[in-house]
């Protein structure tokens, strides 16, 4: 696990991470149509830019196969490729993230359960919810707190 520093985010690693999170929605994300992933999409490399931390998890050829974002005491993103899905690395990059980054709070679709029972079994409560998400449409998201 390495924290990616803004000026080593590279095109090559960028595409890379936006290949994993493509993978990762469509296997998570079954309430997204096609033309919504492809949608969200266009924002991902921005958004990958910008976070404050990106830290991200790689296999032994060099290639990555989870990442999470966070700013402040906040996840932003967590996205593991499906393949590597249920074998601890989500686990392992969330305690990094309590531990190291003081993380302490995050926003989950309410229709990815799988994601709310993750984040459930590691601590963290839902507090509050919103009919919309924080883009305005209409998926319901879950804003969670640790303890």
């Amino acid at each position: 696990m390495k924290e990616i520093n803004k000026d080593m985010r590279n095109k090559e690693l960028i595409e890379e991470l936006i290949s994993l999170w493509e993978n990762s929605v469509k296997e998570t994300h079954s309430f997204l149509s096609v033309k919504e992933i492809e949608d969200i999409k266009q924002y991902v490399p921005q958004a990958l830019k910008a976070i404050e931390h990106l830290i991200v998890e790689f296999d032994d050829n060099e290639k990555p196969i989870a990442f999470m974002g966070i700013v402040g005491e906040k996840l932003e993103m967590l996205f593991i490729s499906p393949n590597r899905m249920k074998k601890g690395l989500g686990r392992k990059l969330l305690e990094e993230a309590i531990k190291n980054y003081s993380v302490n709070e995050l926003v989950v679709n309410e229709q990815n359960p799988q994601a709310k029972g993750f984040y459930e079994h590691l601590g963290f409560k839902v507090y509050k919810r919103n009919p919309i998400d924080e883009q305005g449409n209409q998926y319901p998201i879950l804003f969670m707190h640790l303890g």
